[in-house]
């Protein structure tokens, strides 16, 4: 008999940030435990539940008993198990005995090879555990396995036994159906007795009549919206009908952590003096967001506006106490923002460059103003790299000077994630124009994955030499990343760099900005440029396989390093549009025969031929098709017609079969053998200029 099944955990408060995933997790291991112990079908419907106050899990068609299964054991050797009369040993009866079977079983034993030498073995029933047993042992597996960020200890109501947990437990239902199953966990005996609303519940317990009514029962009794998903939809649908027409901002992760505070959402419209607006959007928006969850309301051209929505966790007939309560609170958060953006503005940032000489930047690398002179050097070579003019130089200099001073300001003080942000107000605020205060507000963009990229010319100088100083400075001092360990996020750093290169600085070469980046910091580092060079392209790699292209084309690409990362991703189209061509296959081959050919030579090779040393016919043919094909091909390489150019190839596969066919290339004459190798050395480089093609063999 099956029946749907209930669990579920009463706690304190749990912590918000976390609540997602921990009901998520109760679920799914609970869930699997009892798949795995034949109580549920694979495919069951498994519903989570996560309110603030509680972890819970529905799982449809849970038997009462898991059906009992044939096992087959090995028990012991033939030669220990059996005499020489064929009898049983007190070995082969004592291994019975462990798996609870009586020594007459050992008539039911059979012989079966196992590796060289015969076994007994002997086939068993095991009967299925029974709900209690499972859900006991599946509890007691979710608990032990829950992602819980801090653990605390607390007291059982006996005053002696401790019990670590993330928040104190005081509750614990099991329903199968109607019926309760009997287990424990967290000091707790199971029973059917739950709580609703702190406030706004019916009664201050609700006994759940069922596994099915749990849901409904909570919310129409208890005034609890226990599914995570569902609360979250209905504040979204909230968010939007009580926007009147202006856009919340868009924040998922305040949206889940909203979700984990209350458990029967209420959106409440709320504002604050217009005056505040004077004050940058990004520092309103984010106090009321980190300090308050709130959501701050933007017009149709993304403006911060004077209005507000507070997700209350109550429904009072007149909400105007709550609506006032919360205008309250928020209005000494953005006085404080307004006097810190009024204080700052009293100082310039060039005024404040000096005081960055007394900010430690790494222990081995020297303070911030120290690290601000070597993002200027370096910016100043990539801007001359670009062939930049003197304006441009001039304004990536300045830009690169200021654009860490805003960290001694007081508002980045209170906000670290405005860092850059408030030094482009600031810098516009000291007259310095637009090119150098959104250079000094982007450069530390891309800040993650899909983020943009610096909008001028200038900002994206700085924003390379930036990332540039961070990598050549912690590589060059042997902090490299390992394993999962990254703390100065030099795998993002890298990808950044690789992101504007391929998409903005196409004619930037990664080794010359390497290069140019070394002498910015004298003896304080040994020249990294190398191990770099190669952790950018084993980022771009990354990169590129996710983006679709596969390991093969990637590797046969990269394996050229090329240096100019804004061609990349023609050069894998290239490679995608040969791979299909009939003659790709044998070409590819075929360079990977060059390739061993010449690495085993024993003297130097240049791609040189001399004609009057042709002999064979095969060989003269090969020379003339290359001849003919060679120049062409380069020309579309040059003009950046990747895939023009590898087709060109396709007009050697004949000659080529022909002359592996026919052509003794390790001849006895040396000249002879050194001009057919530098025959092929001006093949193989034909071949490799938009890819190594050996890479593409299978």
């Amino acid at each position: 008999m099956s029946s749907n099944l209930l669990v579920e955990l009463f706690v304190e408060e749990l912590p918000p940030k976390a609540l997602k995933k921990l009901g998520e997790a109760f679920a799914a291991v609970l869930a699997d435990s009892l798949k795995a112990q034949g109580l549920v079908a694979a495919d069951a419907v498994v519903t989570p539940f996560a309110s603030p106050r509680r972890l819970a899990v529905h799982i449809a068609a849970v038997a009462a008993k898991a059906a009992d299964r044939a096992e087959t054991k090995k028990l012991v050797p033939v030669a220990v198990g059996l005499d020489a009369a064929g009898q049983p040993t007190p070995a082969l009866v004592k291994k019975l005995a462990a798996l609870g079977l009586p020594a007459e079983a050992a008539a039911q034993t059979y012989r079966e090879l196992d590796g060289k030498a015969e076994a007994l073995f002997i086939k068993t029933t095991v009967a299925g555990a029974s709900l209690a047993e499972g859900l006991q042992k599946a509890l007691d597996e979710s608990l032990a396995k829950l992602p819980i960020p801090k653990v605390m200890s607390y007291q059982l109501a006996d005053g002696w036994s401790d019990v670590k947990f993330v928040r104190p437990a005081h509750g614990l239902v099991a329903l199968h159906g109607a019926a309760l199953v009997g287990v424990q966990a967290l000091g707790l005996v199971s029973g059917r007795e739950t709580r609703g609303h702190r406030f706004e519940s019916q009664s201050p317990t609700l006994a759940i009549e069922s596994a099915d009514s749990y849901a409904s029962q909570l919310r129409e009794q208890g005034a609890v919206i226990a599914s995570f998903a569902e609360r979250r939809a209905e504040i979204v649908r909230q968010l939007e009908e009580r926007a009147g027409g202006l856009k919340a901002i868009d924040d998922e992760a305040l949206l889940d952590e909203v979700t984990a505070l209350v458990e029967r959402p209420n959106v409440l419209a709320c504002q604050f003096e217009p005056e505040f607006l004077a004050v940058p959007q990004e520092c309103l928006i984010l106090t009321m967001k980190a300090n308050q969850k709130y959501f701050p309301l933007l017009d149709a051209a993304g403006k911060l506006t004077n209005k507000f929505l507070v997700v209350s966790n109550i429904r009072p007939a007149d909400a105007s106490a709550v609506i006032g309560g919360n205008e309250r609170v928020v209005r000494p958060r953005l006085a404080d923002a307004k006097f810190f953006f009024d204080q700052d503005r009293k100082k310039s940032l060039e005024d404040r460059v000096t005081g960055l000489n007394k900010v430690v930047y790494h222990g081995k690398l020297g303070t911030q103003g120290q690290r601000v002179e070597r993002v200027r050097a370096i910016a100043k070579a990539i801007a001359v790299q670009l062939g930049g003019n003197a304006a441009l130089v001039a304004d990536v200099s300045l830009a690169a000077r200021l654009a860490k001073a805003d960290l001694l300001t007081d508002m980045v003080g209170e906000f670290p994630e405005l860092q850059g942000i408030m030094g482009g107000y600031y810098a516009r605020h000291d007259g310095l124009g637009e090119a150098v205060a959104f250079a000094i507000e982007d450069h530390y963009k891309p800040r993650f994955a899909g983020d943009e990229l610096p909008r001028n010319e200038v900002g994206l100088v700085v924003a390379l030499a930036d990332k540039l100083e961070t990598l050549v400075g912690l590589f060059g001092i042997g902090q490299l990343p390992t394993g999962d360990k990254d703390p100065f996020a030099l795998r993002r750093h890298a990808l950044g760099v690789v992101r504007m290169l391929s998409e903005r600085a196409g004619g930037l070469s990664l080794d010359a900005i390497i290069k140019a980046a070394v002498p910015a910091f004298g003896a304080l580092i040994k020249d990294p440029s190398e191990a770099l060079a190669e952790f950018v392209f084993d980022r771009l790699a990354g990169a590129l396989r996710e983006q679709g292209f596969s390991a093969q084309e990637v590797d046969a690409v990269l394996a050229l390093r090329p240096q100019r990362l804004a061609d990349v991703a023609e050069r894998l189209k290239a490679v995608r549009a040969f791979a299909e061509l009939p003659e790709a296959a044998s070409l590819a081959a075929a360079n990977k025969r060059i390739g061993n050919i010449l690495k085993k030579s024993e003297q130097a090779v240049e791609a040189r031929v001399d004609a009057g040393l042709l002999q064979e016919a095969a060989e003269k043919e090969l020379a003339a098709a290359l001849h003919g094909v060679a120049p062409r091909a380069e020309g579309l390489f040059r003009d950046g017609r990747y895939a023009d150019s590898l087709r060109e190839l396709a007009a050697l596969k004949a000659p080529v079969d022909a002359f592996f066919d026919g052509v003794m290339v390790n001849a006895e004459d040396p000249a002879l053998r050194a001009n057919r190798l530098g025959l092929l050395k001006t093949l193989h480089e034909a071949m490799n200029r938009v890819a190594d093609l050996s890479r593409l063999a299978s």
